[in-house]
């Protein structure tokens, strides 16, 4: 994994969120505020910011300023999911190189803030599934499209959307989906 190519790779994912910006709003307003597009949005745009003035040389000091800065600058519960995410990936990025391991290490930081488990239409619904077909060699763009859109089947039990109950099924959940732009960016920076 080499730092140019994780810079490209949030890159490519600001850029895919910032194109979908109404589309991830879209999806927030029946199960949630509303806003989901827009923060993401703001956060990632401030994230390559980041990136660009401070220029860090390798992939853990990349993950560590995406941490940082979707932390302070989305809102919502994106910012601290998606901050414990990317601090989780600079953990297990200090101890190895291997993609999956730094995966799960992401995965794990955003069980432990969510307080929640892949099953209740999250976007640990997508990393999840990513994650096990990243291991098994099945992992294309196509396959973590149909990973998110498997959310709108279910039935929320976390989150806002878990209020709505049987309701928030026939929604796709828009961590899920944003969370589909982050790994189909990856495949298509060439990150391993």
């Amino acid at each position: 994994m080499e730092t140019k190519q994780v810079i490209n790779w949030l890159q490519l994912f600001t850029d895919k969120v910032g194109e979908n910006k109404a589309y991830l709003s879209d999806l927030d307003t029946p199960i949630g505020d509303g806003d989901h597009g827009a923060n993401m949005a703001r956060g990632t745009s401030e994230m390559m910011k980041s990136i660009e003035e401070k220029n860090p040389q390798t992939p853990t000091e990349v993950f560590k300023l995406a941490a940082m800065t979707l932390i302070s600058k989305v809102g919502g519960a994106s910012g601290p999911l998606y901050g414990s995410a990317f601090m989780g990936m600079t953990k297990a990025s200090m101890q190895s190189d291997d993609l999956v391991s730094i995966l799960e290490g992401g995965m794990s930081e955003i069980q432990k803030r969510g307080k929640s488990e892949p099953g209740e239409k999250t976007m640990l619904d997508t990393w999840s599934r990513v994650i096990e077909s990243l291991k098994d060699g099945s992992l294309t763009e196509e396959k973590v499209k149909e990973i998110s859109e498997e959310t709108k089947e279910m039935k929320a039990t976390k989150g806002r959307a878990s209020y709505l109950g049987e309701r928030s099924i026939g929604h796709i959940d828009p961590g899920a989906m944003s969370s589909s732009y982050l790994f189909e960016t990856m495949i298509e920076a060439g990150v391993k």
